[in-house]
């Protein structure tokens, strides 16, 4: 597999990311950086660190990680280092509240699936640690999801760093004054982190999640401007625009939120050969490109039926997208 383009710190990073999980990869780069040549290994996982760049969030590395935990030959346990919330990956926060949910209707669960924010770092410097876990699977279940359900509860984190903890309190203040106008049953935690926890930079930020009755999740998250970057942004405008952010991600709706598209769909297709369905909101660019990836590596075509909102009784234009899986299985799975 060969790319052109480029090569900047965070894709090296990842490469070397992806050189650790796996074992007999061949990675050959050109000297000025803009060819990439890669083989691939197996995929092996065990016990690992990684240190991320922090041009990007954690997030970018642990998306990738997500995708290919499942099918390693030993569970997975790493530690990444880096920034843990930004303005440009979804941040640890979301995945853990959105994707892994999503990962347990595949069938793939148990004790030591886990995503732990043990630190948290902020933009520029970093300075934040996770600790993902995740077992290893032989097959995935299809899955039928095509009923996302009334929302029932939104939970959230308002998280502080380095600034004062009075922050996380305002941000929570400024959410509810818009969710509560739609349901009683909003909680928020504040998460202030302290000393060596709190990484090396400072900053604050919201993470929303609102659940349905069905186990549907929907997500929306903002942080503020790096420090040194932009103009300073107020606690009560971040809590503001991050409630009206999960409320268009409601009104998109589907059963799976724009931030898991693209999981979703891949872990339909490397599913048994059985049909899965899935009901999702308006596709996202990622996820158009990510399913033309899906047909040039597996060919496989899945069937779009797009749902108006007049059949679904609400909210945006909805897509139905199923497949047949291909029948994958993860045979480097040692069986004990």
């Amino acid at each position: 597999m060969a790319r052109k383009g480029k090569c900047v710190d965070f894709e090296a990073s990842f490469i070397r990311l992806i050189d650790k999980v796996t074992n007999g990869s061949r990675i050959e780069i050109n000297q000025t950086g803009t060819t990439l040549y890669y083989q691939p290994g197996l995929l092996y996982g065990g016990s690992l660190e990684h240190d991320c760049s922090p041009s990007r969030g954690i997030g970018y590395y642990l998306e990738s990680l997500l995708c290919l935990a499942p099918f390693m030959k030993h569970p997975l346990k790493i530690v990444l280092r880096g920034v843990t919330n930004d303005q440009v990956d979804p941040s640890v926060d979301v995945l853990k509240a959105t994707a892994l949910p999503l990962l347990k209707k595949f069938g793939i669960d148990g004790e030591s699936l886990e995503i732990k924010i043990n630190r948290r770092g902020m933009p520029p410097k970093g300075g934040g640690e996770i600790l993902f876990a995740c077992p290893v699977k032989k097959v995935l279940q299809p899955i039928q999801f095509t009923d996302p359900g009334k929302i029932k509860r939104i939970r959230g984190t308002a998280y502080s760093v380095r600034v004062s903890p009075q922050m996380a309190n305002r941000m929570v203040e400024s959410a509810r004054s818009i969710l509560n106008k739609f349901l009683p049953d909003i909680y928020i935690y504040t998460d202030h982190m302290k000393g060596v926890n709190s990484g090396k930079s400072p900053g604050f930020g919201l993470c929303l999640v609102a659940e349905t009755i069905n186990g549907t999740i929907l997500s929306a998250e903002l942080a503020s401007n790096p420090q040194g970057q932009g103009a300073a942004v107020l606690p009560e405008e971040l809590g503001q625009n991050c409630a009206k952010l999960l409320l268009e991600e409601v009104y998109r709706g589907g059963c799976v939120d724009s931030t898991n598209q693209s999981l979703a769909l891949l872990l339909m297709t490397l599913g048994q050969q059985d049909v899965s369905k899935v009901l999702l909101g308006p596709l996202s660019p990622y996820t158009i490109e990510f399913l033309r990836h899906l047909r040039s590596f597996f060919q496989i075509m899945f069937k779009i039926e797009t749902k108006t909102p007049e059949e679904e009784h609400k909210g945006g234009e909805k897509v139905l997208m199923t497949c047949v899986g291909i029948g994958f299985s993860n045979l480097s799975k040692t069986i004990r």
